[in-house]
C-alpha cells in the first residue's frame, strides 16, 4: 500500500504532466526570425478593419483520401450531419452543421495546448473576454451581421403610411441601434487595452489573450440565385500583443516562429504548416499561417502588426490613457494581433494524421486499414475499455472499476464494454482507429482467473498479454504527455479497488 506522501507526490506529478505538456517555445523575449525559414510572397490584399484572408481557394472539391476521411469524420462523430453536408467549402467556411463529440473533443483539446503555450506558461499575457455582440453605427465596408427583431422589422414592412423615404430611414436607424455579431475577437480585446495596463504597471510589452466564437458572412451562390448570404461560425484562439514600435518588428518575427513550430510539433507531417509574408494597401505588414490540404493551401492563422491606429481610433482626443512605458519613455503601443482558426485547425490535423496502411486482419489486398493518428495531446480519447469472452456482469464490473480510476486520474477513456452489439477483435481495432483513442484494454474471463489483460496500440498495432499488477499510471502519463505511445504500459493504478480484482492481485 502507497503511503499518503508518495500518492500525493504522483497525483501532483501526473497534474503537471496531463496540464499542458509542451507548451512554451523558446523563452519569453523576442527573437529575429532565422535565415531560410518558410516564405513565400502571395498578392496584396485589401483589408477593411482587422486584415483578413480566409476566403477558401478554388480548388478542386476532392483531394486524395477525401472522401475517405470524411466518411470517418461523419461515422465516428467528429462531425455531425450528412456527408451532402459536409462538403469542403461548408468545413471551411463554418456553416456545416457542427462538430460531434469527438470533434468538440478534439478542438477542446487544441484549444487547451494553445492557451498553455500562450497564457498559462508565459509571462505578461492575460485572459481577457467580451460580448458576442455590440452596438454601433454602420460603417462603409462593414459585413457585419446585425441583431434585429422579426417582431419589430415586420412592422415597419408592413406599415402603408410609410413613405420610400421613410421606410429607408426606419430601417437605417434600426440597424444603428441594433447589436451586430463580432467578426474577430481583435476589438474585444482592445477594449480591455486601459484597464489592463495597471496590471503590468504599464509597463511594455504585454497581451491579452481570449478564445471565442465569431461569425462571418459566407456567399452559397451554389444553393441562391439571388445571393443571400449565410452566417458562418468559426472558433478563433486570438492574442493582442501590445510592444513599443521600436520593438514591434521583432515580437512579429518572434510570434511568427512561435506560432509555426507550435502547429508544426502536433503534426505526423510538419513541413505541411507554411507561412508567407504579406502587406496590405495601408503598407501593415503581416504573416499568413497555411497548412496544405490535398487540394492546396488554407489559411489557418495570421498575424499582423497593426500599428498605433487601432488604439488611436477607439480613445480619440485622450492619448495620454494610452501610454505604456518602454524604458523611460511613455509611447503609445504598436498592437499585434496573432489569430488562428482553431475549427480549421481541426480540419487540417484531421487530414493531417489519416493513414490508409495495410490491413493484417485480412488477406484481401484491394482492404486497407484507415487510422487517424492523432498526436497524443489531442485525441479526444485515450483509452478504450472492452470486454471479451467470460461472464458479463463480472467483467463490466471490472470495466466500470477502471473506467472511474481513469477518469479519476484526467484520462478520458471510451466505455466500449457497455455496448450490446457483438463485434469481432478486427471490428473493435478498426473503429478504435478511425476514433484515434491510443490504446484498447480488453479485459476477458483470462482476468478474473489470473489477471491477464489484453493491451493494443493504435499506433504500432501490436497486442500484449500482461498481469494488470506490473502496470502503472505515472509511466503512460509521461508517454501520453511526452507524444510517445509504448505498448509495454497501459493506464491502470491501485487495482486492489476494483470489484473481482482484489483477489488475484
Amino acid at each position: 500500500m502507497r503511503s499518503g506522501a508518495a500518492v500525493r507526490a504522483c497525483q501532483k506529478v501526473c497534474r503537471c504532466l496531463l496540464s499542458g505538456f509542451g507548451g512554451r517555445v523558446d523563452g519569453g523575449q523576442p527573437e529575429p526570425l532565422l535565415e531560410g525559414s518558410c516564405s513565400f510572397g502571395v498578392p496584396v490584399r485589401s483589408h477593411a478593419e482587422l486584415p483578413r484572408g480566409s476566403e477558401p481557394t478554388g480548388a478542386p472539391e476532392s483531394g486524395e483520401g477525401s472522401e475517405e476521411l470524411v466518411d470517418i469524420c461523419q461515422r465516428r462523430h467528429f462531425f455531425s450531419g450528412s456527408k451532402g453536408q459536409l462538403s469542403r467549402h461548408s468545413l471551411l467556411s463554418g456553416c456545416h452543421p457542427g462538430f460531434g463529440p469527438l470533434g468538440i473533443e478534439l478542438r477542446k483539446n487544441l484549444a487547451a495546448e494553445w492557451w498553455s503555450s500562450v497564457v498559462v506558461f508565459r509571462e505578461q499575457v492575460f485572459p481577457v473576454d467580451a460580448l458576442h455582440h455590440k452596438s454601433g453605427p454602420t460603417l462603409p465596408g462593414d459585413s457585419a451581421f446585425r441583431l434585429v427583431s422579426a417582431e419589430t422589422l415586420r412592422e415597419i414592412l408592413q406599415d402603408k403610411d410609410l413613405s420610400k423615404e421613410q421606410l429607408i430611414a426606419f430601417l437605417e436607424n434600426l440597424l444603428k441601434t441594433s447589436g451586430k455579431l463580432r467578426e474577430n475577437l481583435l476589438h474585444g480585446a482592445l477594449e480591455h487595452y486601459v484597464n489592463c495596463l495597471d496590471l503590468v504597471n504599464k509597463r511594455l510589452p504585454y497581451g491579452l489573450a481570449q478564445i471565442g466564437v465569431c461569425f462571418h458572412p459566407v456567399s452559397d451562390t451554389k444553393q441562391t440565385s439571388d445571393g443571400v448570404k449565410r452566417i458562418g461560425e468559426k472558433t478563433e484562439a486570438s492574442l493582442v500583443w501590445f510592444t513599443s514600435a521600436r520593438t514591434a518588428g521583432q515580437w512579429l518575427d518572434f510570434w511568427l516562429r512561435h506560432r509555426l513550430l507550435w502547429w508544426r510539433k502536433f503534426a505526423v507531417s510538419p513541413s505541411n504548416f507554411s507561412s508567407s509574408d504579406c502587406q496590405d494597401e495601408e503598407g501593415r505588414k503581416g504573416n499568413h499561417l497555411y497548412y496544405n490540404f490535398p487540394w492546396g493551401k488554407e489559411l489557418i492563422e495570421t498575424l499582423w502588426n497593426l500599428g498605433d491606429r487601432e488604439l488611436l481610433h477607439m480613445c480619440p482626443g485622450n492619448e495620454s490613457q494610452l501610454h505604456g512605458r518602454d524604458g523611460r519613455k511613455n509611447v503609445v503601443p504598436h498592437v499585434l494581433s496573432v489569430n488562428g482558426n482553431l475549427d480549421r485547425g481541426v480540419l487540417a490535423y484531421l487530414y493531417d494524421s489519416f493513414q490508409l496502411t495495410e490491413n493484417s486482419f485480412t488477406r484481401k489486398k484491394n482492404l486497407h486499414r484507415k487510422v487517424l493518428k492523432l498526436h497524443p495531446c489531442l485525441a479526444p480519447v485515450k483509452v478504450a475499455l472492452d470486454v471479451g469472452r467470460g461472464p458479463t456482469v463480472e467483467l463490466r464490473q471490472v470495466c466500470q472499476g477502471l473506467f472511474n480510476e481513469l477518469l479519476e486520474n484526467g484520462i478520458s477513456v471510451w466505455p466500449g464494454y457497455m455496448e450490446t452489439v457483438q463485434s469481432s477483435f478486427e471490428q473493435l481495432y478498426s473503429k478504435y482507429d478511425e476514433m484515434s483513442i491510443l490504446f484498447t484494454v480488453l479485459i476477458t474471463e483470462a482476468t478474473l482467473e489470473n489477471g491477464l489483460i489484453h493491451l493494443r496500440s493504435r499506433d504500432t498495432t501490436m497486442k500484449e498479454m500482461m498481469h494488470i499488477s506490473k502496470v502503472y499510471l505515472k509511466e503512460i502519463f509521461e508517454l501520453l504527455c511526452a507524444g510517445y505511445v509504448c505498448v509495454n504500459y497501459t493506464i491502470i493504478t491501485h487495482l486492489t479497488k476494483i470489484p473481482n480484482i482484489r483477489r488475484i492481485v
